[in-house]
Order: structure tokens, then C-alpha cells, then sequence
């Protein structure tokens, strides 16, 4: 391995230097490509697990740790075969997104056509009218596998739109289901998401909240669910749940994990209008002239 790093930087030909050259980009893209795929799901803290084990593998090999190396030894064996049932969802995944033909060419930032604006401004129409909804942002992690019975609808993103999915109605089925935005645009509604099964959540919250919370552990999406029962914004990430947002903070915590310049950029201009709007309201109204006498 170290002959052939040391072959690099031997003198050789434009042609040997140009083949060198892309054969280490094709490898340094694919390694790339994978790390985006697995990042923000639960594959990659499998992995970092797995990894762990073949650290304490070779540590134990070269200590001399006879018991702990014969294990591993065993649990290694089959290491191929424990990779594949751990890892079948994702690699299944990963196959059909190489298939895709925007595998090469996808976009993701939703935030520069508006799509999280608009998404914004309907959870807030909603949350007045206790209007139930759950909107899920897709990221890096697909999520063919987790909002397969929903209705493609593949529109574009805006206020009107969103706020019509969700009103509640016999004559409109897509209204229990959640909105998926892939490339700032309406991807599918009524998509049914997975249940999360952590045992830990309080038990006030419902089928929204909760398959919000399962999304997010299984991807990096980005939801945001309103409560219908009491009207309440709440967003999820990371399996993680933050509730009781208005339309500000949820702004600010969109704009956050979307892109941080931009959403410093936008908290300054907000403290700067904000600023200018107290000034003007502590300014004395102007004196009236005198009344000229004739």
C-alpha cells in the first residue's frame, strides 16, 4: 500500500497522470455519495457501531486479549452477512437512488424557491383555524420507503395549496395523511408515515406527533406538525420535538437548519426592522404650530 502511494509522486506521463487523476475523483465521488445517502438516518449509527467492534477487534488482536479476540473472531466471520440484514433497507435505497436519474443532478435547496416560507405561512393559517397538519421536508435521506401510499401531486409549494390539503373534510382524503416537499415542491400528500416506538414521549400526543417523531428518527427530514386539538406549531428533527412555536420561532429554527448564513442574515435584518419599529414608537408625537391669529 505505501509502494503504491509513494508510486504517485514518481515522474510519469500526462496520459498516466490524467487516468490517476479521475480514478481517485471516481472513488472520492462514490465515498461522497454514500455519506450523503447515510447521512441523518440510522444506518450511519449502526455503522459507527460496527466500527467500533472492528476497533476493539484489532486492539484486542494486538494486546493479546485471547477471550475478546475469539469472540469478535466469530462475530466477524460472518461480518458480511450481518451487514447485509442490518443494512437491506438502506442498501435498497441506495440502489434505486443510483437508478434514479437525479441521483447525479438533485437539488435540494428547497429554501431558495420559498418552499419553507410558504410552509411557514400555512402552518400559521392553520394553527388559527385548529386546522391539523403535518408537513415533512425531505433532505438527504429519501423517503420513498416511508411515504409510499401517498398521491403524487408534484406542485409547487405555496400557502394556498397546503392550507387546502389539510381542511378537514369528508370529501377530501388526503387531509389525515402528511405533505411531502421534495425539491421545493409539493411531492406527495396523504402520505402515511411510521409510527416511532419510543416509549418515552408523553402521552398527550397523537398520530401527528407521533409518526413526525418516527420520520425524523428514521431520516434527517425536517417536519412540522400543527395540533388540531389545540392549535399548537411543533417541529420535529432528529427524533427530536419542539412545541409551541410561533411564526417567528419557527422561522428561526427552519432558517437554522436549512442553511446558518442565511438565517443570521435574516435574524439580523429582523432585530435591525425591529430596532427601527421601537424607535419610531418612543419618538413624541410632532407639535402642533401654533394657531396663526388674524
Amino acid at each position: 500500500m505505501l509502494e503504491g502511494l509513494f508510486g504517485l509522486f514518481h515522474p510519469r506521463g500526462v496520459a498516466e497522470l490524467l487516468r490517476d487523476v479521475v480514478d481517485v475523483s471516481i472513488v472520492a465521488y462514490a465515498i461522497y455519495r454514500l455519506l450523503l445517502i447515510l447521512r441523518g438516518t440510522r444506518a450511519l449509527q449502526v455503522g459507527q457501531g460496527l466500527g467500533f467492534v472492528v476497533v476493539v477487534y484489532l486492539a484486542a488482536q494486538r494486546l493479546g486479549l485471547v477471550t475478546v479476540y475469539s469472540l469478535l473472531d466469530r462475530l466477524l466471520a460472518s461480518f458480511l452477512l450481518l451487514v447485509v440484514v442490518i443494512f437491506q433497507g438502506d442498501i435498497r435505497r441506495t440502489l434505486m437512488r443510483v437508478g434514479n436519474r437525479s441521483f447525479l443532478w438533485r437539488w435540494r435547496k428547497v429554501e431558495e424557491s420559498g418552499a419553507v416560507e410558504e410552509a411557514i405561512q400555512a402552518a400559521g393559517l392553520l394553527a388559527q383555524r385548529k386546522l391539523g397538519a403535518i408537513i415533512v421536508f425531505e433532505r438527504e435521506a429519501a423517503l420513498d420507503d416511508f411515504a409510499s401510499h401517498g398521491v403524487v401531486l408534484d406542485a409547487a409549494c405555496t400557502r394556498e395549496l397546503l392550507y387546502a390539503v389539510f381542511i378537514s373534510a369528508q370529501q377530501n382524503p388526503l387531509h389525515d395523511g402528511a405533505v411531502v416537499i421534495r425539491n421545493a415542491r409539493i411531492w406527495k400528500a396523504g402520505a402515511l408515515l411510521p409510527l416511532t416506538n419510543n416509549p418515552a414521549l408523553e402521552r398527550s400526543l397523537g398520530t401527528r406527533h407521533r409518526a413526525a417523531i418516527g420520520v425524523s428518527e428514521e431520516t434527517d427530514a425536517v417536519v412540522i406538525i400543527v395540533s388540531e386539538e389545540r392549535g399548537e406549531v411543533s417541529m420535529c428533527f432528529n427524533g427530536n420535538i419542539v412545541r409551541g412555536l410561533d411564526t417567528q420561532s419557527l422561522r428561526q429554527a427552519l432558517y437554522g437548519l436549512f442553511y446558518a448564513r442565511k438565517a443570521a442574515a435574516y435574524l439580523r435584518d429582523t432585530q435591525e426592522a425591529e430596532s427601527r419599529r421601537a424607535g419610531r414608537a418612543s419618538l413624541p408625537p410632532p407639535e402642533r404650530p401654533p394657531p396663526s391669529e388674524n
